[in-house]
């Protein structure tokens, strides 16, 4: 987001809760100055008043700034001496946006689980029962259940 041609951010939007570059190439730069700082606040008030001192990366100033929830970044900028670019007393602002928030709708629809069909349960029930006839029948004829019944024992 350039709001000047010397003063810009690193992105196209200022968006609450990130932390952005601002880069500064202004009146206190061609001028000489060693140190800038950048002086800012939110909000018609300036709220959170905080001055950042700025690091020299090749010809510009540079800082990282932390936005908070607000309707908008004020801010200006001095040197070591005491100058100060104001952006001719109007200040440089920015407008800070709201975290957007994307809502998606799930598809609640249930999955149906195929139900066994009657008859094939009723199968499985007689073979069970004709299984458990036959092994306590075989068993009764053949004594095996007062063995079995003496090991408990």
């Amino acid at each position: 987001m350039t709001i000047t041609d010397a003063v810009f951010f690193d992105t196209d939007k200022l968006i609450e809760g990130r932390t952005v570059k601002l880069t500064y190439n202004g009146t206190l730069v061609e001028n000489g100055a060693s140190e800038i700082y950048v002086h800012f606040g939110f909000g018609l008030l300036w709220d959170n008043l905080q001055e950042l001192k700025l690091e020299k990366v090749g010809d510009a100033y540079e800082t990282e700034i932390t936005l908070i929830s607000s309707e908008n970044i004020n801010f200006c900028f001095r040197d070591g001496e005491n100058n100060w670019d104001n952006n001719n007393a109007q200040n440089y602002t920015a407008p800070i946006s709201k975290v957007e928030i994307t809502v998606a709708k799930v598809d609640s629809t249930a999955i149906e689980v195929p139900r066994l069909k009657k008859g094939y349960l009723l199968m499985k029930k007689i073979k069970l029962a004709f299984y458990k006839t036959v092994v306590f029948l075989s068993n009764t004829f053949t004594g095996e259940w007062k063995k079995k019944k003496a090991k408990d024992v």
